[in-house]
């Protein structure tokens, strides 16, 4: 599913790049957290190697998988996120979009891109793109929305993945469907849950009532559980595992 008016892609991109959200870098240990288990997933399918993160935002991904072994790099089109991996985590993260990054082919055991390709408005190209940077038998990972949920069917528009930058909507089906018309072979798909910590999942229920968010708020900080990281798994964000076929 897609919307049925594509913002401009100039006017995309550049809202990408203004993109720029304190609230992360006070959740980076659920960010870290998520990201050792993307890596523990990917590298189930391929052995480590050099690895690029395409839309990596502030680089948590990008570190944890150099502390793996991994030789990691990011692209990142917010000027924000993309300079606080480099100045403050020393990281190598380019400041672009996948179509404008420096990216030598055929070169990549593992494509990682979490929450990306359904902000997109050609993702086939982006996956011709990616097929392209990998080695043989490379294997790239998707984080995406998962629009045939049973949450994504219940809230319809209200759902929460349903945000004007998401001008993709896929499902188990239409994303293995992508990937095979592209040349990749689908070797697992599960769901993907992130880690938060209670506060910060309770404050997005403002999105659906504000008093309700706040007196959640109040009572988690008064149980002493609002800095706790969980992981609710509502089951509406999927995650996959695509090998290049050739």
């Amino acid at each position: 599913m897609q919307v049925s008016q594509f913002p401009p892609e100039p006017q995309l991109d550049e809202a990408y790049a203004d993109v720029s959200e304190a609230a992360y870098l006070e959740e980076e240990a659920g960010q870290r957290a998520t990201a050792v288990r993307t890596l523990e997933r990917v590298e189930r399918h391929v052995e480590r190697g050099s690895l690029v993160d395409l839309g990596c935002w502030l680089g948590f991904l990008v570190s944890e998988a150099q502390g793996r072994g991994w030789k990691a790099r990011g692209v990142e089109p917010s000027r924000f996120a993309s300079e606080y991996a480099r100045r403050t985590l020393g990281l190598d993260v380019a400041t672009a979009t996948l179509e404008s990054a420096d990216l030598p082919a055929g070169s990549f055991s593992a494509v990682t891109m979490n929450d990306v390709i359904e902000h997109l408005p050609d993702p086939g190209e982006a996956l011709d793109r990616i097929h392209g940077l990998l080695v043989p038998g490379g294997a790239l990972y998707l984080a995406i929305p998962d629009a045939g949920s049973r949450v994504a069917r219940a809230l319809g528009v209200r759902w929460w993945s349903v945000i004007p930058t998401h001008v993709q909507y896929f499902t188990r089906n239409s994303v293995r469907e992508l990937l095979g018309r592209h040349g990749f072979v689908v070797e697992w798909i599960g769901t993907a849950p992130k880690a938060f910590t209670v506060r910060y999942y309770l404050e997005r229920l403002e999105g659906y009532s504000k008093p309700l968010a706040s007196a959640a708020v109040a009572v988690a900080s008064w149980a002493g559980v609002g800095e706790r990281l969980v992981w609710p798994d509502f089951r509406d964000r999927m995650a996959v595992v695509a090998r290049r076929a050739s």
